[in-house]
């Protein structure tokens, strides 16, 4: 059994809040459209018909998942791990604690899911907060294996949900 009464006592384990290091900026906005084939009039830096419904230029709906980067002049994990054959190139958006009975398991990408309330706005700041939001056991064909779900919160500085994602991680 790999679920031990340790493992799951890593459910509901979870973060403060950490904040983007840039808040949301127009040209990132653009890049991030232009990027994902989506180039909205909603999106535009300005307030046009397109956008005065939700308040004014917005963010296309994942935007605020990818927000979390390394602000400049701070180590790079990447480059710092160059040379480390153990190193699976998984960088941490946020300081949640690894589950140490798993941490010799083979780790792949199980699936998203996202919830959506609003979009985020031109100029506002956004924050994740992750937790751990279930560790379960299932047999397979090939032996145990431990689903590991995050929960990733995305708020603005006020506090307000933007959107949810559920990441679930398989470990073998």
């Amino acid at each position: 059994m790999l679920v031990t009464d340790e493992v799951r006592s890593y459910i509901g384990l979870s973060t403060k809040a950490e904040f983007a290091c840039d808040a949301v900026e127009s040209g990132a906005v653009r890049r991030y459209a232009q990027a994902i084939m989506d180039e909205d009039p909603a999106y535009l830096g300005e307030t046009n018909d397109a956008n005065r419904r939700f308040g004014g230029p917005v963010a296309p709906p994942l935007f605020a998942n990818h927000m979390l980067r390394r602000p400049l002049g701070t180590p790079d994990p990447i480059q710092d791990n160059a040379q480390n054959p153990l190193f699976d190139g998984i960088v941490p958006v946020a300081n949640l604690p690894a589950i140490r009975p798993l941490a010799n398991l083979a780790s792949l990408n199980g699936g998203s899911e996202f919830e959506f309330f609003r979009y985020a706005r031109h100029g506002e700041r956004v924050s994740v907060k992750l937790s751990y939001a279930d560790i379960t056991e299932k047999a397979s064909s090939k032996g145990p294996m431990v689903l590991v779900v995050r929960l990733y919160e995305f708020m603005t500085g006020d506090g307000e949900l933007l959107m949810r994602s559920k990441n679930t991680t398989i470990r073998r």
